[in-house]
């Protein structure tokens, strides 16, 4: 029996198969950030057939603030809740679970898209946007953790199998775990533990919000690939930190390279990092990264890489690439 096709349960997850649609950005939402028809629609057609195991829900911004683009799916008010219900059932008709991202852009957007300054953990430009943020104070700091908590409720709410709270791409809480953008001087700063903190805060609060039995995964930029950034041995000390607080699987990715590592661009590229990250804790591990082949899913699984296979490009390119390529193992 091939591994991509084994079930695996992850708490009161029950996955029939270890293929993943990761969250992929579609500026499909309503204006107001709302998910109609034209949203709903894309994901019946990925999830047609139920040949995947579980799609993410692209990154959904916690608070207005956190807004990342225009076109972006919301979860920061309750007039969300009915469209994504609307979505989350459509995707269980056809068969898959499904998890929705979330996340807070931080200096990671624009005054276009938010009508007033970006924020970050410092006044320090994103390497990734070049925007010069504004410094975040405590109180806005606790603001924040609670929009993740309150989106995390809106999630289970809405029928989701789980929520994942987005740390990679350079968005919030990369800005705080990497020493490129976060130079802090109080308990948000410096050595790694101090950095990791607005993490295991969030975690903790959302944790509070939907109960201890609700899956929640963390989208993870293990390593900025920058002099100076996070490292991946730092990403496994970090892991292990993240799991002792409870988190439930980790989605691996980069931080402020972003989806890509240069340099790198055999199937599966994130698998080194995936790879010592699983050595690291117990935790499941999601591999993403040019993955087009079943069988390359196969052998990264087969080779202890990682336990689920992210596969983003072939199937936005190719909404049947899902059935073909498990059809292809049986």
């Amino acid at each position: 029996m091939y591994k991509l096709t084994m079930p695996l349960d992850v708490g009161s997850l029950h996955l029939t198969n270890r293929l993943v649609m990761p969250p992929m950005a579609t500026a499909k939402a309503e204006k107001d950030g709302t998910a109609g028809g034209s949203l709903i629609d894309y994901y019946a057609e990925k999830s047609l057939g139920g040949y995947l195991g579980l799609i993410i829900i692209e990154h959904s911004y916690v608070s207005p603030l956190g807004q990342a683009s225009l076109g972006q799916l919301s979860v920061a008010g309750e007039r969300t809740v009915p469209g994504l219900r609307r979505l989350a059932q459509e995707i269980h008709r056809n068969g898959p679970k499904t998890v929705m991202q979330i996340n807070h852009a931080g200096s990671a957007t624009s005054e276009e898209v938010i009508r007033e300054t970006p924020v970050g953990p410092s006044a320090v430009a994103n390497p990734r946007k070049g925007g010069l943020p504004r410094e975040l104070n405590h109180e806005e700091i606790a603001q924040i953790i609670e929009s993740f908590a309150e989106a995390a409720r809106r999630v289970k709410e809405a029928g989701f199998d789980g929520v994942e709270i987005h740390a990679a791409h350079g968005y919030l809480l990369n800005q705080f775990f990497s020493p490129l953008t976060n130079r802090r001087l109080d308990e948000y700063g410096g050595e790694l533990r101090s950095r990791l903190r607005l993490h295991l805060e969030v975690l903790e609060a959302v944790r509070g919000a939907v109960g201890p039995d609700y899956p929640v995964l963390m989208r993870w930029g293990a390593s900025d690939c920058t002099e100076g950034g996070v490292t991946l041995k730092e990403s496994c000390r970090a892991a292990r930190y993240l799991a002792e607080a409870g988190l439930d699987i980790l989605d691996i990715s980069g931080g402020m390279c972003g989806y890509s590592v240069p340099g790198l661009n055999a199937q599966g590229y994130f698998a080194p990092w995936a790879a010592a990250i699983k050595q690291a804790v117990s935790l499941p591990v999601i591999l993403t990264g040019g993955i087009t082949e079943a069988m390359a899913a196969e052998r990264l699984l087969e080779e202890n890489k990682a336990d689920l296979i992210g596969v983003g490009r072939a199937l936005l390119n190719d909404s049947a690439w899902a059935g073909k390529a498990m059809e292809s193992l049986i």
